[in-house]
């Protein structure tokens, strides 16, 4: 007979069954500890149970009555993501090629770096609630949010595919004495040109959701429609605006799909 076994299995990650086990347990018990002491108030749950029958009574069925708020709504959604996108790749390029560590010196590296990490750093809504406050409530609030957004999406994936070019055709343009900017152009660039427009596809489709979202918090778009409907406690005006949001998002999606599928 054979020493080896029938059929291969997947070694565990952790080797050791103690060890493995004893992480299990202590994942557990975490886990029931932070349930158990989360302060949860069970009877405002209880309350708010009665008061969300009511929000969803209220809603249906939904209301286009005041479509030409919603199409107005929608369309400022649409500017914010475009203009945010434009602007967003268009600074992620440059930032993108100072944080790919084959290509920069360490200085540049490190301040393209810093500044990824601090476009990434924190959530779209709070920057937006920054910009509210520093340019005042509309759109030009949101596209500056969406323009770190961009920023701290593009540029990194764009300068990890930098990383990962094959070098010997940058290589080969400075043996031949070409000077650096004609080495970006023309060895570095068509290399990572179909990431690049995949990835921009893919911002303007992610920014378009997010618009909706930093709206609520004032900066423009058909998120400061639905935050003025729940605030009029027009509930079935915003259950049409948060399907024609669902529907929009699902057409870009499928849309940007079939142009990432052509461009790959």
């Amino acid at each position: 007979m054979s020493d080896f076994p029938d059929t291969w299995r997947k070694p565990p990650f952790i080797r050791n069954t103690l060890l493995r086990r004893g992480l299990w347990i202590a994942i557990a018990a975490y886990v029931v500890f932070t349930m158990a002491t989360l302060p949860i108030d069970w009877e405002r749950v209880s309350a708010g149970m009665g008061r969300a029958a009511r929000i969803f009574s209220g809603a249906f069925p939904p209301s286009f009555a005041r479509a030409d708020l919603l199409i107005d709504g929608f369309m400022e959604s649409l500017k914010i993501a475009l203009l945010a996108t434009v602007a967003g790749v268009a600074l992620s390029i440059p930032i993108a090629f100072c944080a790919a560590r084959n290509i920069a010196p360490m200085p540049v590296y490190y301040l393209g770096r810093a500044t990824i990490i601090i476009a990434r750093s924190f959530h779209p809504v709070i920057v937006a609630i920054i910009f509210v406050k520093a340019v005042g409530f509309g759109p030009f609030a949101g596209v500056l949010t969406l323009t770190v957004y961009s920023i701290g999406f593009v540029a990194k994936l764009l300068a990890e595919r930098i990383e990962e070019i094959d070098f010997g055709q940058v290589e080969a343009m400075r043996s031949a004495g070409a000077p650096f900017f004609s080495t970006l152009v023309y060895a570095i660039a068509p290399q990572i040109l179909a990431r690049q427009i995949g990835l921009s596809i893919y911002q303007l489709d992610s920014n378009l959701r997010a618009s909706a979202v930093v709206g609520l918090v004032g900066a423009g778009g058909i998120g400061a429609t639905l935050a003025n409907a729940f605030g009029r406690y027009d509930y079935d005006f915003a259950l049409a605006i948060t399907m024609v949001i669902v529907g929009v998002i699902l057409v870009s999606e499928a849309i940007s799909g079939v142009i990432r599928e052509k461009v790959a």
